[in-house]
């Protein structure tokens, strides 16, 4: 078998049209979406004006001294997990961007 002297044209992924599919219609997707971020904006804020937050903070406490441990435990494992950190330093859970 001989090679053919033309050259091949390169594949043509389809993951552009996946992510155009994903984003719907050709629109922006990811952390650029500023429709998606006015969205959540408007929600929050809905929320924030139709609910009382100060409860809903209170009926989130933690019930007893085991549960407060357990949601400890859980906060510090995700926080081991996450995107750039490697789960090295402090055991406090109040680190800088934590307003506890």
């Amino acid at each position: 078998m001989t090679k053919s002297s033309t050259p091949k044209e390169p594949r043509k992924s389809s993951s552009g049209k996946q992510q155009q599919a994903a984003s719907g219609a050709g629109g922006q997707y990811g952390e650029g979406n500023y429709e998606a971020t006015r969205q959540y904006n408007e929600g929050m804020k809905k929320h924030v004006e139709e609910h009382d937050i100060e409860r809903e903070a209170r009926d989130a406490a933690p019930k007893s001294a085991a549960e407060e441990k357990e949601m400890q435990d859980a906060e510090r494992e995700g926080r081991s997990r996450a995107k750039g950190r490697d789960g090295a330093g402090s055991d406090s859970l109040n680190g800088p961007d934590d307003a506890r």
